[in-house]
């Protein structure tokens, strides 16, 4: 199917999740203004419940859900973040949730995921990667007669996670720049959607791990295929390019960029030693964009979305390790 996520959409979004999420900060970041020769404000979604920027979508499309839909019970599949704004908001709404993870979820977002739901949720884990998880997760719901939520394939999804970009841009906006993470692309669509409709020359670009190449592939062949990808301190930005959100990537974000596992730890450590924040792999990925020079930000106003911080131990030491 093929949908359209407007700016109403949005705005419909933020006033349900009212009372429900959290309006997160935007801080401003004297060490990468410095080092990009511009302005650069960080948009802490490791702040929001549930750690990280996942429950605004979660949320927006599990309150619409219809009565039939809730008493049927719904499935998803989710690299760890997803997963637990659908598991607090199936405990809200006394939903039978079906929550399938694959192997590379960490064991920290595995037990949120179960403390967050409770008795409504059934935790699965599925193979390594997300997309062989997904695939088995379609087939689960079919079978069993489950209601699937896609973690970002689904116009409630993107519009929820658009209240991230109109947060952003109600805080500061004369932004220019905004690096927002790309994997599914549900983020990405609802940040440039409510950006560019507040400010249309606003350039908005898509960071990934290099580990994950699955957009600019996407981008380079015109067209969305399956796409070979390897194990990533930025674990939920794991998963293939979304067809349905394809045209739009291609048409209103201005590129994108890779960084290295190495430029990822490196960002691990700046947020947690220049603004003590615990950050994600996949939070960090735009940090990792902005600490290389990889865009030149130089003279411009640039917002960085950190889109979480549900790291584990093992991994949070890993990149300490490797990034001295």
């Amino acid at each position: 199917m093929s949908y359209e996520v407007s700016i109403t959409d949005i705005l419909n979004a933020a006033k349900s999740l009212s009372g429900k999420t959290r309006r997160t900060p935007l801080e401003f970041s004297p060490g990468l203004s410095e080092l990009t020769g511009g302005e650069v404000w960080l948009k802490l979604e490791n702040q929001q419940i549930a750690g990280s920027f996942k429950p605004r979508g979660a949320f927006n499309r599990m309150f619409a859900m219809s009565e039939k839909e809730r008493e049927g019970g719904v499935i998803t599949c989710s690299s760890g973040n997803h997963a637990q704004g659908m598991a607090m908001a199936a405990k809200m709404l006394g939903v039978k949730a079906v929550i399938c993870v694959p192997g590379q979820c960490p064991e920290v977002k595995r037990q949120a995921i179960r403390e967050k739901g409770g008795d409504c949720v059934e935790l699965r884990v599925i193979g390594t990667y997300y997309d062989e998880a997904e695939q088995e997760t379609f087939r689960m719901a079919e079978k069993e007669n489950l209601t699937f939520i896609s973690a970002f394939d689904d116009p409630y999804i993107a519009a929820g996670q658009g209240t991230v970009g109109l947060e952003m841009l109600q805080d500061k906006p004369d932004l220019d720049v905004i690096l927002c993470q790309i994997s599914g692309a549900g983020l990405i669509r609802g940040v440039a959607t409510a950006a560019k409709s507040l400010r249309p020359e606003i350039a908005v670009w898509g960071v990934h791990a290099a580990a994950n190449p699955a957009w600019p592939e996407a981008l380079k062949k015109g067209k969305v295929e399956p796409c070979e990808e390897e194990v990533s301190l930025a674990d939920a930005l794991g998963g293939g390019a979304c067809q349905n959100h394809f045209a739009f990537v291609k048409e209103q974000i201005a590129g994108t960029i890779a960084v290295s596992e190495h430029e990822i730890a490196k960002g691990i450590r700046f947020m947690f030693e220049r603004h003590h924040q615990l950050v994600e792999g996949a939070g960090a990925v735009t940090v990792a964009a902005a600490l290389t020079g990889k865009i030149n930000l130089a003279g411009k106003k640039t917002g960085i979305v950190i889109s979480g911080g549900n790291i584990g131990e093992e991994k949070f030491l890993e990149a300490m390790r490797v990034s001295k």
